[in-house]
C-alpha cells in the first residue's frame, strides 16, 4: 500500500473525533499529496463530484494483534458484535474508509493540487490511501438496513457552552466544536458525572463534563503551539 496523500484536520489526537464521517458539518480537511502523486492529471474529472471516498491508515490506534469481536461505544459498550460487523479501528488490517464532501481542488504553488473536503474523522496528519468518486447511482442504497446501528441513531447531548468561553474559539470553528461536543466524545465505559474530560480541538483545550444528556462547557485553553 502506497501512502499517496497526508490529510490535515484540527483534531491533534483521536479523542472526540465523529465515530463515522459527514456526522458533524465544518470539519473540514485539507489533502495534501505526497511529491510523487502531485499530477494534476490524475485528478482530471474529480471536480465533477459532490463526495469523495477517502481510504486511509489508522495511525493512532496500531495494535500488534486483533480481536474477534469488539464493543461499539453507540451500544453503550457492553456488547460484543464482530469486528467485520463493525467500523472498529482495531482491524487486522488497519484501513479505514470515510466519505466526505468536495469543497474545493486548489493549485499551490509548493504542494500542487490540494483537496479541501468537509465532514472529516481523521486525526491532523492521517496518511491516505487512495481516492474514489462518490457515486450516488451505486453507492447510495435507501433501502439499505443499519443493523444494530438503527437502534443508536439518535444520540444527541445538549450542549451548554457559556457564551463568554465560546466568543473565544474563532467563529469560523463554533458550530463545528458544539457538533462534536454534541456527538459525546467520552468512551462508552465512562459515565462519571464529575469527571472532567478535555477535547483538543482546533487550537483550544476544551475541558467539559457530562450528566445524563448533557454536555456543559466548563473551561477553554489556549493549545501551545508546537516550535
Amino acid at each position: 500500500m502506497k501512502e499517496i496523500a497526508k490529510i490535515y484536520t484540527d483534531f491533534p489526537e483521536k479523542f472526540g473525533i465523529p465515530r463515522q464521517s459527514g456526522l458533524v458539518e465544518g470539519l473540514t480537511g485539507r489533502l495534501v499529496f505526497e511529491p510523487a502523486y502531485r499530477n494534476p492529471d490524475a485528478l482530471r474529472g474529480l471536480e465533477q463530484f459532490s463526495h469523495i471516498w477517502l481510504l486511509w491508515k489508522f495511525s493512532q490506534t496500531e495494535r500488534e494483534k486483533w480481536t474477534a469481536t469488539v464493543r461499539p461505544p453507540r451500544l453503550g459498550g457492553k456488547e460484543h458484535v464482530g469486528v467485520f460487523a463493525s467500523r472498529s479501528p482495531y482491524r487486522p488490517n488497519d484501513i479505514g474508509l470515510s466519505s466526505v464532501r468536495l469543497l474545493e481542488i486548489r493549485m499551490d504553488e509548493k504542494d500542487g493540487p490540494v483537496l479541501f473536503v468537509d465532514g472529516v474523522d481523521m486525526a491532523n496528519g492521517t496518511p491516505v490511501y487512495d481516492i474514489k468518486p462518490y457515486i450516488p447511482l451505486c453507492d447510495c442504497h435507501p433501502e439499505a438496513s443499519g443493523g444494530y446501528t438503527d437502534r443508536t441513531r439518535e444520540h444527541a447531548l445538549k450542549v451548554d457552552f457559556p457564551r463568554e468561553l465560546l466568543e473565544r474559539y474563532p467563529e469560523e470553528k463554533r458550530d463545528a466544536v458544539i457538533g462534536v461536543l454534541a456527538q459525546d466524545p467520552r468512551p462508552a465505559y465512562v459515565m462519571d458525572p464529575e469527571r472532567i474530560y478535555g477535547l483538543s480541538f482546533a487550537g483550544y483545550d476544551v475541558k467539559f463534563r457530562v450528566e445524563g444528556d448533557r454536555l456543559t462547557v466548563v473551561d477553554l485553553l489556549k493549545m501551545k503551539e508546537k516550535a
